[in-house]
């Protein structure tokens, strides 16, 4: 053996050796991830339960399209309810993802999920209005007609798509759902949404054309972008991705990308695509999204505790504010900063959502809630989606996007397989690539 061919054995041997300390110190970080407890697992196995039941029982069994909202108790809506079969194309997505996990947890029967599941693409396909293959955010529930002057959304046809990709690969074996969810995201020209300009659109009117608003900085607009980057029939240029501003905020030690927004835009997104282990790198900036998100929520805890002295419901383990319903109606608040119109009000999906990305501190708010408040706020389909603590107001309805976000981001702290479903989706792969996401 010569000198030089000695010396790349020894090499390749050392690297082989670092390679292996990695993986294993990789390993060794991984199993410190946090440990429910066998009361936990129940607690969080009742409440996906109870919110899958949101999605099966409010969606119409021929359009597939899901309501908007819905009594928490599960009782209907009073009919001069200005939400009573009011549908949302996002909720829709949501629920198309919960009958993966119905099925991948057999709460029902796979066949009568899957005929569900291929009922819903079919009106999706080949019935509902669409527009260069964007749907409207608010259609009735029995027709699919437009409701409340929506608009056609951007956003919301993207959440919508996140169900479509997510069935597609859960149900691989059924050939119908591949082909009519193919159909679906194909069909989807998104080139069109940038209406010549440097950004996406919020969407487009009928009336007036397209909405002036464009996604132009970090926000929930994650997936929309990548899904038209990663689009095989009509995708938008990868170079897209890195124009829309990226801003830090530092609050209580830590420091973050993000919008003056609600704590969802840090869970959209990443309740389908997983950034884990992922990093982007542009004019010096180094992001991991998913720890980024692990940032955002623990400063959004923090937050919530300022707020503790003014309000006393607030406290270690009762906290989570965001878009979700008030006394006063549908709010939208961000903390950080605080808004100033809080009330006090908690809304429990918040940390449920949150078990992705921080359980050390999501599954404690969990428990807490339901043994303190559990008599008033944990019904049918699960938490109420708002209640005061400090004045004891307590919220009558379930909302589908919040309902469906924290039953995913249950899910993928527990299994991953929302995560695994969409990923394996070959156009959700190519879209990091395509983005230097690595």
């Amino acid at each position: 053996m010569s000198y030089k061919t000695y010396n790349v054995i020894i090499i390749l041997l050392v690297t082989c050796c670092f390679q292996t300390t990695l993986a294993a110190q990789s390993v060794k970080k991984d199993a410190k991830k946090y440990q429910t407890t066998a009361t936990e697992d129940a607690l969080l196995e009742d409440l996906s339960h109870r919110s899958f039941l949101f999605f099966w029982e409010q969606s119409d069994a021929n359009t597939g399209l899901t309501l908007d909202r819905s009594r928490a108790d599960g009782t209907p809506l009073p009919p001069n309810h200005p939400s009573n079969n009011i549908a949302s194309s996002a909720s829709t997505g949501f629920a198309l993802t919960s009958y993966c996990i119905a099925a991948e947890r057999n709460w029902l029967i796979r066949d009568e999920i899957k005929l569900r599941t291929r009922k819903t693409l079919d009106f999706l396909a080949n019935r509902a209005f669409h527009k260069n293959g964007w749907f409207y955010h608010w259609m009735d529930r029995v027709s699919g007609e437009r409701r409340w002057k929506s608009e056609i959304s951007s956003i919301d046809t993207a959440l919508l798509l996140g169900g479509v990709l997510s069935v597609k690969q859960c149900f691989a074996d059924d050939k119908e759902i591949v082909r009519l969810a193919k159909a679906i995201y194909e069909r989807v020209d998104f080139p069109w949404m940038l209406d010549n300009g440097e950004f996406l659109s919020h969407g487009w009117l009928p009336e007036t054309g397209f909405i002036p608003y464009r996604w132009s900085n970090y926000s929930e607009n994650s997936i929309l972008y990548l899904l038209a980057i990663g689009s095989p029939t009509h995708p938008i240029s990868p170079k897209i991705w890195y124009r829309w501003k990226r801003e830090r905020v530092n609050f209580a030690g830590f420091q973050y990308l993000s919008a003056q927004a609600p704590i969802f835009i840090h869970q959209y997104s990443q309740a389908w695509f997983d950034f884990r282990n992922k990093r982007e790198r542009v004019n010096g900036f180094s992001v991991n999204y998913f720890e980024n998100s692990v940032k955002a929520t623990r400063a959004h805890k923090a937050c919530n505790l300022t707020l503790s002295k003014r309000f006393a419901g607030y406290s270690e383990n009762i906290w989570g504010i965001s878009a979700m319903d008030a006394q006063q109606g549908y709010v939208v608040w961000n903390c950080p900063p605080a808004d100033s119109a809080i009330d006090g009000t908690v809304a429990p999906y918040v940390a449920a959502a949150s078990m992705m990305f921080t359980p050390d501190i999501a599954m404690p708010a969990l428990n807490e809630m339901k043994q303190r408040f559990g008599d008033t706020i944990y019904k049918k389909y699960g938490f109420a989606d708002g209640f005061n603590p400090t004045t004891g107001w307590v919220g009558t309805d379930v909302i589908g996007i919040d309902a469906g976000i924290q039953l995913l981001g249950i899910e993928n702290y527990r299994t991953g397989k929302v995560w695994q479903w969409f990923m394996q989706n070959q156009e959700s792969q190519n879209a990091l690539i395509r983005a230097k996401i690595r």
